[in-house]
């Protein structure tokens, strides 16, 4: 397997993994805020829309049916 075939089955697999689940919501690490001697942890989320699921799904499979040029 290349790297090409690689890429193009993760980006299939992770456009079907985001439309199956109608959009991915995953939550990082925010700053810590100390507030009068209060430690607070905040998070940040973020989304994954099905669009960007879509468009990983069409790169994907044009990744692998498209043949490099012959020179």
């Amino acid at each position: 397997m290349n790297t090409k075939t690689i890429v193009a089955v993760l980006l299939v697999t992770l456009g079907i993994v985001v439309l199956a689940y109608s959009g991915l919501t995953f939550k990082t690490p925010g700053h810590p805020i100390d507030f009068l001697g209060i430690h607070i942890e905040t998070t940040n989320s973020h989304f994954i829309p099905p669009v960007a699921g879509a468009l990983a799904l069409v790169g994907g499979i044009l990744l692998l049916v498209v043949k490099p040029r012959q020179i």
